[in-house]
């Protein structure tokens, strides 16, 4: 140490009192979830804010855990019921995508048919374009579900499936109107000579009333293309409400959890119907 320059045992010192006396930097809140929320609250703001629909899908981009429950009543008067109806976490990773993992519903009949688990499945969505309620009001996007047969006794498909899908929605002041159209597309035999490549058409008109409260109507309509019910149709109208988003910290505009509900009734409103109403009810955690 003595043949140390002067100089040089100066700075030694100097930083040895600097890094004792400097002051503790305060943690950084700027986590990895403060910035996932802040970047889904921008992409969000480019849309309108609008309920997720009970059946439809939504036509612009959600983050939330949601579960519902059916109970369809089939023509014979036998009742199923369909324990979480392939929902599950929706997220939005990044700007105009949207990522869902959707978990396999438990299915109980009330006949012998054998209860157990559905089909597993996934979507990956992209917004094209939207405008907030200042730009438009109007959303136009395109997704794909896939569905992996992983369900159990009969209750699940055969083979993997790919559901390829775009929808729009026009707001005007508290009302607005989504409209999604796809087909369902097995992926081999013997699904595809069982079920064909039913197309899907849901549209849904919505309605504010004060803060929380939309009630909605809904139109289901499958035509079957193919398979057993080829060039059959069938169509549901459901009318429902959904109450929500209710906040946890209402007074924050920074804070994004909340809890939503609804139900609604599916009636069968064509000459063939695989079952003639069903309950809906959903929970939804938005985050």
């Amino acid at each position: 140490m003595k043949n140390l320059p002067a100089s040089l045992l100066l700075l030694l010192c100097s930083a040895s009192l600097y890094a004792q006396n400097a002051p503790t930097p305060a943690p950084s809140s700027d986590g990895f979830f403060t910035r996932w929320a802040a970047r889904t609250s921008a992409t969000q703001a480019k849309q309108p804010i609008w309920p997720v629909p009970l059946v439809t899908t939504y036509t612009g981009l959600i983050q939330v855990a949601r579960t519902d429950i059916l109970r369809q009543i089939a023509p014979a008067r036998t009742d199923t019921w369909n324990f979480d109806n392939s929902k599950g976490v929706n997220l939005v990773p990044w700007a105009n995508t949207e990522l869902a993992v959707d978990l396999p519903p438990y299915i109980k009949h009330n006949t012998t048919a054998v209860d157990g688990w559905g089909d597993f499945s996934f979507l990956v969505k992209y917004r094209i374009a939207s405008g907030n309620a200042q730009n438009g009001s109007y959303t136009f996007s395109a997704w794909a579900l896939t569905t992996v047969p992983s369900g159990q006794a009969k209750n699940g498909s055969t083979n993997a499936s790919v559901q390829p899908n775009v929808g729009a929605g026009k707001g005007f002041g508290n009302f607005d109107v989504q409209t999604t159209i796809g087909a369902t597309i097995p992926k081999g035999n013997p699904a595809s000579t069982a079920s064909g490549k039913p197309i899907i058409w849901n549209t849904v008109a919505q309605y504010r009333v004060g803060k929380i409260y939309w009630p909605e109507v809904e139109s289901n309509y499958t035509y079957y293309d193919g398979g057993a019910n080829n060039s059959k149709k069938q169509e549901f109208i459901t009318p429902g409400i959904i109450v929500g988003k209710c906040a946890f910290h209402p007074s924050d505009p920074k804070s994004r959890p909340g809890l939503a509900f609804g139900a609604g009734m599916q009636i069968a409103a064509t000459h063939f119907h695989t079952y003639n109403h069903a309950l809906v009810l959903t929970t939804r955690f938005v985050f």
